[in-house]
């Protein structure tokens, strides 16, 4: 029997926009970095990481990749 393999795509789907949120949020909090220089590294805006933070906005797969690089945290890991 072979068994799917359960990728972090497939795992970002069954989490919820708040879940995310707070992950992120740690994880730059715990980086030391403002949301600021967050969206500057990812090339996104300042106003899409806060609205991602704030549960607000339920990010695209790419935009989370580009967020987690520049945190240096394993997307597949991804947890509060």
């Amino acid at each position: 029997m072979q068994t799917k393999k359960y990728n972090f795509h497939d795992r970002m789907q069954d989490m919820t926009k708040e879940t995310i949120a707070k992950a992120i949020r740690n994880a730059r909090e715990r980086k030391g970095l403002s949301q600021t220089e967050v969206a500057k590294k990812a090339g996104i805006t300042r106003n899409t990481v806060a609205r991602i933070e704030r549960g607000e906005q339920e990010p695209t797969f790419a935009t989370v990749k580009k967020i987690a690089k520049v945190l240096d945290i394993d997307i597949s890991k991804l947890d509060a």
